[in-house]
């Protein structure tokens, strides 16, 4: 079996369905544990730190872990970095057989940082059995120098190791979600997957296959074509409240999966179109140029939609992330008001279909989603494991 530590919402086990595989998911959160029952996937809702590791020896095959990264995260207080010495201190006891959980969490500014040690409690129970055959642990970039001390351990237990920092985007994920990867192998060597996109078109050479412009949030929405227009905003609501504002054309269509399912997205260059009603009813329409806001601080990310979303993360409020819209023509006046990203439009940009049961509250949903591993991502980084091709198509548009 594949075993699959603090499994969220699905990320890798997206993928993995994708490639024909399944896992067995560890998980505290409920709404996630809901998620994923209503996605179909076998999940034991558990404390993955007091949950016991005989079970799993001698029956699995490859090992999964994302710890929870609000801890070590830039958009937190990354009091896991405070805890840093502490956590490395636990993997090399936890390697070694010991546990110093206890009274190490006790020192613990933030009691999640213990939690990134707790793969390795799973890696040395399973090494005696010689398993699992490969590893694939994901965090936010700040973990790195801990995956670096977890290849230390598994090298000298005879396994192939790679370790680095990785952009989503350069994988076709409509969003520059940087995040430190660690892979590990009995049986092959590890190695990062050969990237499929970049910032800039790249040519076939010697040295490797062509490269892919990044995709754009429009792109991956299917904003901008004749018949797909950007979100346009109805009188009568707004964040400041009253009902969600209802935009045109391209919700309607993340509403529809069949559509979706056989539709290609066509992006043009043409300005995007503003609302009609911004000045009143029947007022002509202006153009607008609409971007993505991460958040409301001062140094929030602000995106066009010809590029890929920053790294999407929710805190305690649902809706940070914001569509914004700026006047593209001196005759334009006001621009509308910011319009709410959506749960649906959030996990597009994280590569999960349209149609994905998110479960729970809408702040419920969209902290999984931010949560999340990009499951197109997840399935560059497992597709060599399981020796299997794997077709972005089948992430991009299915249902």
């Amino acid at each position: 079996m594949i075993l699959d530590l603090f499994a969220g919402p699905g990320g890798w086990s997206r993928a993995l369905a994708v490639l024909g595989a399944q896992d067995i998911g560890l998980e505290w959160d409920r709404w996630a544990c809901r998620t994923r029952a209503a996605a179909g996937q076998a999940t034991i809702r558990t404390d993955v730190s007091s949950y016991p590791t005989w079970p799993w020896v001698g029956r699995t095959k490859g090992l999964i872990a994302s710890p929870p990264c609000q801890a070590w995260s830039r958009a937190g207080h990354r009091l896991g970095l405070v805890d840093q010495p502490l956590v490395h201190e636990a993997v090399d006891a936890l390697a070694s057989g010991r546990d110093p959980r206890e009274g190490l969490l006790a020192e613990c500014r933030d009691d999640r940082s213990m939690l990134a040690a707790e793969p390795m409690r799973y890696l040395h129970a399973l090494s005696a059995a010689g398993q699992p055959d490969w590893v694939a642990l994901e965090e936010v970039p700040d973990v790195l120098p801990l995956w670096k001390q977890y290849a230390a351990t598994l090298r000298t237990w005879g396994f192939s190791t790679w370790t680095g920092i990785l952009n989503a985007a350069d994988y076709g994920v409509p969003q520059t979600r940087r995040r430190a990867i660690l892979l590990a192998s009995r049986v092959r060597t590890a190695s990062p997957p050969p990237p499929t996109h970049s910032q800039v078109p790249e040519p076939a050479t010697l040295f490797g296959p062509s490269r892919n412009r990044w995709v754009s949030m429009a792109e991956a929405l299917g904003w901008g074509a004749a018949d797909q227009p950007v979100p346009t905003v109805c009188a009568g609501g707004g964040p400041g409240g009253g009902p969600e504002p209802f935009p045109s054309g391209s919700r309607r269509t993340l509403s529809r999966a069949r559509d979706r399912q056989t539709w290609v997205p066509h992006p043009d260059d043409r300005p995007f179109q503003g609302p009609a009603t911004a000045n009143g009813p029947g007022a002509s329409p202006h153009r607008w140029a609409w971007s993505l806001r991460s958040n409301n601080q001062a140094h929030a990310t602000v995106r066009p939609l010809e590029e890929p979303a920053g790294t999407l993360f929710f805190g305690h409020r649902s809706n940070e992330c914001t569509w914004i819209a700026t006047a593209e023509t001196a005759e334009a006046q006001s621009a509308p008001p910011p319009i709410r990203i959506t749960a649906a439009e959030a996990g597009v940009l994280q590569t999960f279909p349209t149609t994905y049961p998110w479960a729970g509250t809408k702040s419920q949903q969209f902290s999984q989603i931010g949560n999340a591993v990009p499951p197109l991502l997840a399935g560059h980084l497992l597709a060599p494991h399981l020796e299997v091709p794997l077709n972005p198509d089948d992430f991009t548009l299915a249902a």
